[in-house]
């Protein structure tokens, strides 16, 4: 948000209000939610293609000698589990073992790591970083790079074909990226993506982004795919299981508890909330992130209680229709000393109604990212 009180606007914006977008204010940038309606774009994602802008989302680089070294004491992840043109799922905690945010790291060479944190807590992660790098590397540079790039999501089956068709490499193993050329212009390509499907994140530059997003519409939409809003991202990502911060991921949430310990680096020496997290995984954690399948008639939203046995027994952290299961599902936090279990049934508290609901463990869909 600006200093005026203004939503931020990505650089396609005016191309989303030509196509007819619902806008809603999402992490201080003013998003669209929906072109055509959420489940059909979420079910264009899952048989077709799917477009997105994410844009919005932060950039940071760090450069300079020791700069991979310096990221990997900070985030929580093995960086040196990847080789350059490798991308890596990882945290940033603080030292109660919280998370500050939890980003992607591309590993460009030794001296150049590219991050991408989500909008609201750039910042902050840069912040950390910055002062990390005043006190143990100084020769190692980090910059805030939010409005550098776009990023565009392709996302389903047919995602493949829409790069190859705008003359985009394809040729990726999944979390692995390469810099090509279009119409002159320098793009990133990452087969990355946050629907749980096969798929591709292209960054173009922030003030080239026009024509690279007409140019993939138009093959999205000549295969029957949609463009996509934040409504069809979060359907998806709640099948697929995947933590969004500020719900599944928080300060006052653990990696442990989300079911994200195979994004921590358990042997190497130092990163930010190490000690805690350690303890934690001797400890075991209180509780653990389910996800929630509705048996009977509701939605489920976030902040909701789940309970078992007559007793409260968890909160929801997440929760929305299914347009693939037909049912309302949901993402929660469910104290392990209720010894409950996948299959088990649950209600959730829906506005003073009991909705009968199934534990399981996440993703509910099957998870298509190669």
């Amino acid at each position: 948000m600006t200093d005026t009180g203004d939503l931020f606007e990505g650089p396609l914006h005016s191309r989303h209000v030509e196509a007819g977008a619902t806008f809603a204010p999402f992490g201080g940038w003013s998003m669209p939610v929906q072109y055509t309606g959420t489940v059909a774009e979420h079910t264009a994602t899952r048989t077709a293609v799917g477009l997105f802008d994410v844009s919005h989302l932060g950039k940071a680089l760090v450069t300079g000698p020791g700069a991979a070294e310096l990221v990997n004491t900070c985030v929580t992840n093995d960086l040196d589990r990847i080789s350059a043109g490798s991308a890596q799922y990882t945290l940033c905690c603080d030292e109660s073992g919280g998370v500050v945010d939890d980003l992607i790291a591309y590993r460009v060479s030794d001296e150049e790591i590219f991050l991408i944190p989500n909008a609201a807590n750039t910042a902050e992660v840069v912040r950390r970083m910055q002062a990390a790098a005043a006190e143990r590397a100084p020769e190692v540079d980090v910059t805030d790079q939010h409005r550098s790039r776009a990023v565009i999501a392709v996302q389903g089956p047919l995602a493949g074909e829409v790069l190859t068709a705008v003359g985009l490499p394809v040729d990726l193993d999944y979390m692995a990226f390469v810099d090509a050329d279009w119409n002159g212009q320098p793009v990133r390509v990452c087969r990355t993506g946050y629907t749980g499907e096969y798929g591709f994140e292209v960054l173009p530059a922030w003030d080239q982004a026009g024509p690279v997003w007409d140019a993939l519409a138009e093959q999205v939409l000549a295969r029957e795919g949609a463009l996509c809003g934040l409504g069809a991202r979060d359907s998806l990502r709640t099948e697929a299981g995947y933590p969004l911060h500020g719900h599944e991921l928080a300060l006052d949430l653990s990696p442990l508890e989300a079911r994200c310990a195979w994004a921590i680096g358990w042997d190497k020496p130092s990163f930010w909330g190490r000690d805690e997290l350690v303890r934690q995984k001797e400890a075991g954690p209180a509780r653990r992130m389910y996800a929630l399948e509705v048996t009977g008639r509701g939605v489920l939203r976030a902040g909701q209680t789940v309970r078992a046995g007559g007793r409260d027994v968890g909160v929801t952290s997440s929760g929305t229709f299914s347009p693939t299961l037909k049912t309302g599902i949901g993402l929660a936090f469910v104290e392990l000393d209720s010894g409950l279990k996948k299959g088990d049934e649950v209600v959730v508290d829906v506005r003073g109604r009991e909705v009968p609901c199934r534990l399981a463990v996440p993703p509910l869909v099957e998870i298509r990212t190669r």
